[in-house]
């Protein structure tokens, strides 16, 4: 199955910016991003591809259950969603322009 590239732009929804995230970026290049949650590994491993002329090594997708909150009387409960670990190939980076 094939997508369109205004499809897989919205595969990817934001880099997670984290301590965590950093040092895996560093470590074994490998960058985290919240992705919609029907996108599968393919559609991933494309979007990042595409989106950042690199090449993509393997992905790794994991669902995060959304926390339960409490707000003045009422109980309520964010949204679930989806994170993706995306390892890249020797040579390959990605800067995120920090400020």
């Amino acid at each position: 199955m094939s997508m369109s590239s205004y499809q897989l732009a919205n595969v990817l929804l934001a880099p997670i910016v984290s301590e965590k995230s950093a040092a895996l970026a560093e470590s074994n290049k490998q960058f985290v991003f919240k992705v919609d949650k029907r996108a599968n590994k393919d559609e991933i491993k494309s979007a990042v591809e595409l989106m950042f002329s690199v090449e993509v090594d393997s992905v790794n997708v994991l669902n995060v259950k959304g926390k339960q909150k409490r707000s003045a009387r009422s109980l309520y409960k964010k949204s679930d969603w989806k994170k993706a670990y995306v390892k890249l190939k020797e040579g390959f980076d990605i800067e995120f322009a920090t400020a």
